[in-house]
């Protein structure tokens, strides 16, 4: 269990304390764990294994850990990018670098426990991340001034994180106020089973029963993502998911959240680790009429599997859908059973209950069936989870997990199928960026009258359209029926 910062010594901090103390976990790693490896662990699916293709130290640069990337002149903003439990800072690099070619300085930091070995998730709780939050903002003003428009990019457990930090903001003068939240599948509310796994964990109160404290431990094939997963892991997300719900209710309850920025949120409709409905529910029925916006990525109604797609699959947006009219903007991203393979925007502005649609010039791969949690900040050129990564015959990380389509006998390989069935990018990351674009030119041009909702109408490639939206209007009715469905609220 590395050795982490203490919440109280994050706050007292700054980042080349933070930096300097990551060296000494990292450290750490290499001679107690790297160094000491017995010869049956020194194999090429092992991370930790010095001489493994996967080993991390021998890439041009290691994503494990934080990180900070400046713009070419002076900066005209700040990111801070969080990610997700098990993860690492890899996950947002690519959402990173768009801010920089946009003149934005980008802190991406290692939250801890992350990064090192799973072991780190042991012995970390939430208030310790969120105390790393603050550290990340600090850093960023510092580099960026304070004066400039601040970002907070938030994927999963780091979501949780942004929209906490969002909020403590409105009620502590001495945080910097964000100007805009981006969030990505982000975890407002989680799966019943995370929030029962604190009972898996108390057989681990007595030292024969240590490895009850896991919800798996699994070959570390992985370079920038834990495999094995502790209990506490899953505890403290739980913990921060019932604190920030709490406090969302709270400032809604005195009409506090009015100060909030605005919020735009990417996610799956099929998510098997965070409550789609809960993002709906428990947040953005929150939330003022602000600018805010939800942006739901629906299945892929032309899938090429047949029969065997769950019917309550293609049920799932339906399911999920508010009634409208609602203060937010309600946009989502499909296809259609028949006719052009293109996927759909189907955008639904604040008050109203008509959808503007447009085509994307995007579509679903035919073999893929839906979007996933872990699929969303990652394009499909990703070097480690891209379905069709750059270079995929000389993988820059040792594997192309994304492009990896395993056939043969069961039990030839160390890992299990379903960890590789899932995908891990985005056919629609092009529209992604696109969409932090427009958040951004909203956030350096705050003084403008035209909003960006108008801007991308006035340049979407399509007239758009008012006409009726059967299917549209027939999630519309499925969302009434289901609207006292107490499966909709986590």
């Amino acid at each position: 269990m590395p050795d982490e910062l203490s919440a109280e010594r994050l706050d007292q901090g700054d980042w080349p304390i933070y930096l300097q103390h990551e060296d000494t976990l990292f450290d750490e790693v290499r001679r107690q764990v790297t160094d000491r490896l017995p010869p049956e662990a020194r194999v090429p699916s092992n991370r930790y294994f010095e001489g493994s293709p996967i080993y991390p130290p021998r890439f041009d640069h290691d994503w494990n850990r934080s990180y900070e990337m400046l713009p070419a002149g002076n900066p005209v903003g700040a990111v801070v990018l969080l990610h997700g439990l098990t993860d690492s800072p890899y996950s947002l690099r690519h959402i990173a670098r768009r801010y920089v070619e946009h003149g934005f300085v980008a802190v991406g930091i290692r939250l801890p426990g992350h990064g090192t070995v799973p072991g780190g998730l042991t012995n970390v709780d939430w208030k310790t991340w969120m105390a790393a939050t603050r550290l990340a903002v600090r850093e960023a003003q510092r580099r960026a001034g304070p004066n400039h428009p601040l970002h907070v990019v938030g994927f999963s457990n780091g979501g949780a994180l942004a929209m906490k930090y969002a909020l403590d903001s409105l009620e502590d003068n001495t945080l910097a106020r964000p100007s805009h939240i981006i969030l990505i599948s982000p975890m407002i509310g989680i799966t019943r089973y995370a929030r029962f796994a604190g009972l898996a964990a108390l057989p681990a109160l007595l030292p024969p029963f240590e490895k009850a404290a896991w919800l798996g431990i699994v070959p570390e094939f992985n370079p920038f993502k834990y495999n094995s997963f502790p209990v506490n892991g899953a505890r403290q997300s739980h913990g921060l998911t019932i604190a920030l719900q709490e406090q969302i209710a709270r400032l809604a309850q005195s009409s506090s959240l009015d100060g909030m920025p605005p919020v735009l949120t990417f996610q799956s409709v099929l998510d098997f680790t965070v409550s789609t409905s809960a993002i709906i529910k428990r947040l953005y029925v929150m939330l003022p009429d602000n600018g805010s916006e939800l942006v739901l990525f629906d299945v892929n109604r032309r899938a090429k599997v047949g029969p065997l797609i769950d019917p309550a699959s293609s049920r799932a947006l339906a399911k999920v859908l508010p009634t409208l009219p609602v203060d937010y903007q309600m946009t989502t991203i499909g296809n259609l059973p028949d006719g052009a393979d293109d996927a759909i925007e189907r955008v639904v502005e604040p008050g109203m209950t008509v959808a503007r649609t447009r085509s994307l010039g995007l579509s679903y791969p035919p073999q893929i069936f839906s979007l996933s949690h872990v699929a969303i900040p990652f394009p499909p050129d990703d070097a480690l989870y891209g379905t069709q990564p750059a270079n995929a015959a000389n993988s820059r990380y040792g594997i192309s997990l994304g492009a990896f389509v395993p056939r043969g006998e069961r039990g030839a390989l160390t890992i299990s199928l379903d960890s590789m069935f899932r995908i891990s990018s985005n056919p629609f990351f092009p529209y992604l960026l696109a969409r932090i674009d427009e958040a951004i030119a909203e956030s350096l041009h705050a003084h403008s009258t035209q909003s960006s909702r108008a801007r991308r109408a006035n340049s979407a490639p399509a007239v758009p359209s008012l006409e009726p939206d059967p299917e549209f209007d027939e999630m519309q009715r499925r969302a009434l029926d289901m609207e006292q469905d107490p499966e909709n609220i986590p």
